[in-house]
C-alpha cells in the first residue's frame, strides 16, 4: 500500500518539476530539459530527480544550475503539493536514452547478435525497405 502512495507522489513531483524547471531564472538552466524519473525515499525526506538534456555538452552546467535553484524549486513544490515534508531535491543526469540507443545499435549489428536459427542466417532483413 505504501509503495503505491510513493509511486503517486513520485509522479506528482515529476509533473510539478517539469512545469517549474522552465521558469528557473538561472542562466545555466537552458535548453530542452525533461524530468524522466523521480525516486523518493519512503520517509519523503529526499528525492532523486533524474533529468535528461537535449544538449549533452552543457550537462554539468545545467546540473549545477538546478542544484543552486533547488531551494526555490523545493519551496514551490511544497506550495503545490500538500505533504508533511517536502523532500530535499538532488538532481542526477539520466543517461538511459543513450544506453537504450547503444543497445539498439548492438542489436542491429550482425557481428554482435547472431540469428537464433542457423537455417535463417542467409535472410537479409534490409530487403523489405
Amino acid at each position: 500500500m505504501a509503495s503505491n502512495r510513493i509511486g503517486r507522489i513520485n509522479e506528482e513531483i515529476q509533473r510539478e518539476l517539469a512545469s517549474l524547471i522552465p521558469s528557473v531564472k538561472d542562466p545555466r538552466v537552458t535548453g530542452m530539459i525533461s524530468v524522466t524519473a523521480v525516486d523518493t525515499t519512503p520517509d519523503l525526506r529526499y528525492a532523486k530527480i533524474y533529468v535528461s538534456m537535449l544538449d549533452k555538452r552543457d550537462c554539468t552546467q545545467v546540473l549545477k544550475g538546478l542544484k543552486s535553484a533547488s531551494g526555490w524549486l523545493r519551496r514551490e513544490l511544497g506550495r503545490a503539493l500538500q505533504l508533511r515534508y517536502t523532500p530535499e531535491l538532488t538532481f542526477v543526469e539520466d543517461d538511459s536514452i543513450d544506453q537504450g540507443a547503444h543497445i539498439l545499435e548492438m542489436l542491429r549489428d550482425p557481428e554482435v547478435v547472431k540469428p537464433a536459427n542457423p537455417a535463417n542466417a542467409d535472410i537479409d532483413l534490409e530487403e523489405d525497405k
